[in-house]
Order: C-alpha cells, then structure tokens, then sequence
C-alpha cells in the first residue's frame, strides 16, 4: 500500500514539474513581453495557475491508484498492467492480465508524452520569443547616441536572455534526456541513467533562481 502511494506521489510530482516549468517560461513571457510587472501577474494569472496545476497533476496521478495500474516493473513502481499465468485452463504458456487496466496504462503513456513533449515546446517557444524580444529591444536602443545607456541595456538584456536559457537548459538536462529514454528503444541501463535526472529539474532551477544573487555578492566582495 505504502508502495502504491509513494508511487502516485512521485507521478504527482512529475507532472507538477513539467507544469510548473512551463508556468514559469509562461511568467517570463508576460513580464518581458508584454511588460507585465510581477505583482499583476500574482494577482491575476498566478493563483488560478496553481490551482491547475495541483488538480490537473492530482487528477492524473491518482487515476492509476483506483484501477490498480500502479506495478512493479524492472527494480520500480509504475503505470503497468502485471501479467501472470491464466487460471482459466488455458495454454500454461499465455498470461493473462491479473492486476491493472490495458486501456488505462495506454492513456497514461500517451499523456506522459504529450505533456512532457508539449512542455519541451513551449518552453523553447518562450525561450526564443523572448529572446528575440530583448535582442530588438537592444538593437533599437542602440539608434541613440547615450553610450550608458546602451551599456546598461546590454547587461540587462543578456542577464535576461542567461536566465530564461539556463532555466530551458535544466528542463532539455532532466525531462529531455527522460523523454528520449521513452521515445528510442533503450536497453534497461539506459533507462537506469535517464531516470534519476528527472527529480534534479527543481535543484537546477533553485541554482537558477539564486543565481544572480550569488553573482552580485560575488562582485560585491
């Protein structure tokens, strides 16, 4: 029993991963593109935006738990059917469906792909978008003749551009190598390497996140 859950939590947590990194390139967009400042976006998009994330992630990870497709598979729990010998007196050499739902674990699979492919996407939609945005930004200012202030807006726009690239860079890191370990027909030890990179997506973009920080303390001393 102990099992089961820990495994619905650690899908609860996947999913709340890729979300929360696409709601995070999402925040981005709006505060440099479309000049929103963070105290609007938190009053009107931040507290819906989490409310979706922990019901849609919920939704999906106790699904498995109420057909019982939560199963041993090579060394660790997942979204599998378990098979064993049929007691229905037919040939000793087929199996038969024991624990778990075919149609259920095809779902799940469909849908670990597409969201996980649909937030490899947007993030990198949200990447090149803006930084194509800042780039203009700077090019444009650098039609006037205040060298400071072209300085100043060129430090800023490659702060911007670091950022956002480094938080892309930890998603391709983790969920991109995990999401070729599904796609391309790996042996096991594949699968083994690919696997335990996913929970580092939240240290990375902690380092990410504290990077600036630990830079200006840096300079500072």
């Amino acid at each position: 029993f102990l099992i089961y859950n820990l495994s619905s939590t650690i899908t609860f947590s996947i999913y709340c991963n890729q979300l929360c990194q696409m709601a995070i390139s999402f925040n981005i967009v709006m505060l440099i593109v479309f000049g929103w400042n963070q105290n609007q976006f938190a009053k009107k998009v931040e507290r819906p935006m989490h409310i979706i994330i922990f019901t849609l992630a919920l939704s999906i990870a106790i699904t498995p738990l109420s057909t019982q497709n939560y199963n041993p598979w090579c060394g660790h729990c997942n979204y599998f059917v378990m098979h064993d010998k049929c007691s229905s007196g037919k040939d000793e050499e087929e199996l038969c469906a024991v624990r778990g739902n075919e149609t259920v674990k095809f779902v799940m699979s469909i849908l670990y792909r597409v969201l996980l492919s649909s937030a490899l996407i947007f993030c990198t939609i949200a990447m090149v978008w803006v930084y194509l945005h800042v780039r203009r930004q700077e090019l444009r200012m650098q039609q006037y003749n205040f060298r400071g202030s072209i300085q100043q807006t060129h430090r800023e726009s490659k702060r911007i551009r670091k950022i956002l690239s480094l938080y892309t860079l930890s998603l391709y890191l983790t969920y991109g190598i995990a999401l070729l370990g599904v796609l391309l027909p790996l042996p096991y030890n594949g699968l083994f390497l690919t696997r335990p990179l996913t929970p580092f997506l939240g240290f990375l973009n902690m380092l990410v996140y504290f990077l600036p920080n630990c830079l200006k303390y840096q300079r500072d001393h």
